[in-house]
């Protein structure tokens, strides 16, 4: 899963109480005081959510050192200049945002996607387009809408950020060999045997599996409601936000 560093925060290696919630009141705060605070939280929620952006400029025909440069230079552009001042606090959710505000971008790509080179200025963003391209081939020839595949991977990038810190809470409490086991339990709770199976494997007892595996879901879903918190105006948003990304994802 890579380095243990604060994976829900800005820049910083660790987790900083005064650190702001990248929200909506986030959001707009960066746009309207330029807080560097607030703008390290966008800087940070923009580099998590590359990959979808990325895959939606490839689906809308272009090669992939364009979508590299596009991607680079629209998040250079949506942190740095005016999109988060005429951000629209109405459309609720983050993402839906993000997307049209792409999409605004590549309506008026030609004047530009000459303004950056490649890199765009952006800072922490790591790129890995093999495996963006990985994913992109793997999405089902459906003819769907870019804006629905946009979704599913936006709903993966999520998850991958949940399942992530999920991977360093439990390493840095020493008990990564214990995820480890019970990976496989964590959405479905698993059959019998494999609870067997790993108490066996951690020399556990069958009960102190079961208990493991209610707290590791439990810790997977308040993460995951974090995660999504992260993305909506109104706490009341979070469950229908789940409840959507899970749609996309299950096609």
């Amino acid at each position: 899963m890579g380095e243990c560093s604060s994976m829900n925060d800005g820049p910083a290696t660790k987790r900083d109480a005064s650190f702001p919630r990248t929200r909506w009141s986030v959001i707009l705060a960066a746009g309207a005081t330029d807080s560097a605070q607030a703008r390290d939280a966008l800087d940070a929620l923009c580099a998590a959510y590359w990959r979808p952006l990325y895959g939606f400029v490839r689906l809308n025909g272009y090669t992939r050192h364009d979508a590299e440069d596009l991607t680079q230079a629209f998040l250079a552009d949506f942190i740095r200049r005016d999109s988060v001042r005429a951000a629209d606090r109405a459309k609720g959710r983050f993402r839906s945002y993000l997307l049209g505000a792409l999409k605004h971008f590549l309506g008026d790509r030609r004047a530009r996607a000459g303004a950056r080179k490649r890199g765009g200025g952006v800072p922490h963003v790591s790129w890995d387009t093999a495996a963006a391209e990985a994913e992109l081939a793997a999405e089902p020839a459906t003819g769907e809408a870019p804006d629905r595949a946009f979704d599913r991977q936006w709903a993966r990038a999520l998850l991958d950020r949940v399942l992530g810190r999920l991977d360093c809470e439990y390493r840095e409490a020493g008990k990564g060999p214990l995820l480890e086991q019970l990976r496989g339990c964590l959405v479905t709770g698993g059959p019998a045997a494999d609870y067997a199976a790993a108490a066996e494997a951690l020399g556990m007892s069958h009960g102190a599996v079961k208990v493991a595996v209610h707290r590791l879901r439990k810790r997977y879903r308040a993460i995951l409601r974090e995660e999504v918190a992260l993305t909506v105006d109104e706490p009341a948003d979070v469950d229908s936000e789940i409840a959507y990304l899970f749609s996309a994802m299950s096609g």
